[in-house]
């Protein structure tokens, strides 16, 4: 019997874990942190052995192939040992895709993929489409293949999934845009994280589909480096020369493979990126043979994401904004570059190698005052200060929240857009996201 190791026991390395014991591996499950109790119970359930707060090496280091979750560095020192030992390290998804036949639509990109995976979602299961969500979002999708199988996967990959698939094929290859992000955990090598986005087209054929932005200059270069042979549906702002979606006069316009528009004012998503996450998800909705009135119902009725551009409350006229799944600053700049009026800017937390001259104009435009939210706000302090605008450092959101009432006017929003991590005060971005929430609520 095969010995298959998991290495971290959060969804996606339980829901591992499960599959494989399902599919006849000799399982064990190892993470250096405490398991949560729900997936302590799930691997119980199963069978499964496993061990918290330590990695026991005899165990580990005799796996025929070992998964590992996404949020472990491949320079973890069990991580190193493993490939010395020559023992295959792949990625719960790679693992899952080899036991279904699903259609599998996979999104990757720097930004915007939370929110263009719930909208593809969304419009599939209006469609009355057999549709699983995966990936970062939803649940974990071995767990779904092994208990309860779809026809569909939805699927949103970070380059920490794509970083460990060899075999896995995306049947529509959805990829955003490319800009600076986790450049730490790359060896602060822009072109090494790149190439993990570049794996979303691997192993497609001549009868899938690969949708990506034609405007996206990384993208555009790294093209001419690849023998796609998939589909190619490029989309971008604007109508040009080889684009099949686009924005024209007003109009949101698909060109293939059926014909289909809107008016651009019926999205209900607003702010130029939300127009590529919606040509996409239309694109993606279109090739799978949605009919046109439910995409054109879908995308006029989508509630959006949590924690992206969210409307919290409107508190003495001043306007509260949660965008907290803003962890990098091509996300902050497409938040700012939707405000329409001025902005007190919240920013800081775990920095991952940014560099924040993309926001810099922005910044001096639309910014009242900025309030810095973090461990340690040095960086931060370095590069805005000489702007000249009002700003505060605080190191909890209480603190945040309060700077935040006392330096907004009346018209004004008060914007959380962090540009970083959360870890160096929150567990994650969600519970940055609801501690915001919560004191908003309590003004």
């Amino acid at each position: 019997m095969k010995r298959i190791v998991v290495l971290g026991a959060g969804e996606s390395g339980a829901g591992a874990a499960v599959l494989a014991k399902k599919e006849g591996f000799d399982v064990f499950v190892s993470d250096t942190s405490a398991i949560k109790d729900k997936y302590k119970q799930m691997l119980d359930g199963h069978g499964i052995a496993w061990e918290e707060g330590r990695h026991t090496e005899d165990k580990i280091l005799d796996a025929d192939e070992i998964i590992k979750s996404p949020g472990i560095p491949a320079e973890a020192p069990m991580v190193r040992k493993a490939v010395e030992r020559g023992i295959h390290i792949i990625s719960e998804i790679e693992f899952a895709g080899r036991y279904t036949d699903s259609k599998m639509i996979c999104i990757t990109g720097s930004n915007g993929k939370t929110t263009t995976t719930s909208l593809i979602y969304h419009i599939f299961r209006e469609a009355g489409y057999d549709a699983g969500l995966a990936g970062n979002i939803g649940r974990s999708l071995a767990l779904q293949v092994a208990e309860t199988p779809h026809e569909y996967y939805i699927i949103e990959l970070s380059s920490f999934q794509l970083d460990n698939m060899y075999d896995f094929r995306a049947n529509i290859a959805i990829l955003l845009n490319i800009t600076p992000d986790h450049l730490d955990r790359y060896g602060n090598c822009m072109q090494n994280y790149v190439d993990a986005k570049m794996r979303i087209i691997r192993n497609q054929t001549p009868d899938d589909a690969f949708i990506y932005w034609n405007d996206d200059p990384i993208i555009k270069r790294e093209l001419e480096k690849y023998d796609i042979r998939a589909v190619q549906c490029p989309f971008s702002e604007l109508k040009e020369r080889g684009s099949i979606g686009y924005i024209e006069e007003g109009q949101y316009t698909i060109e293939w493979p059926t014909p289909f528009n809107m008016e651009q004012e019926s999205l209900s998503l607003t702010g130029k990126h939300n127009i590529y996450n919606s040509l996409a998800a239309g694109i993606a909705s279109n090739i799978s043979g949605i009919k046109k009135e439910v995409i054109r119902k879908s995308l006029s009725d989508f509630p959006g994401v949590e924690h992206r551009l969210e409307k919290v409350a409107t508190v003495r006229g001043v306007l509260y904004v949660n965008d907290s799944k803003a962890t990098n600053v091509d996300a902050c700049w497409y938040a700012l570059e939707s405000m329409k009026t001025k902005v007190v800017l919240i920013l800081g937390g775990k920095d991952k190698g940014n560099d924040y001259n993309a926001i810099k104009e922005l910044v001096r435009e639309k910014c009242s005052a900025l309030v810095y939210l973090g461990a340690d706000n040095a960086k931060l302090h370095a590069f805005f200060d000489p702007l000249g605008l009002p700003v505060r450092d605080t190191h909890s959101m209480k603190d945040c929240v309060e700077a935040c009432y006392e330096l907004a006017e009346p018209g004004e929003t008060v914007l959380l857009s962090p540009c970083c991590a959360s870890f160096d005060l929150f567990k994650n971005m969600e519970d940055r996201g609801e501690q915001f929430k919560e004191l908003v609520r309590g003004l």
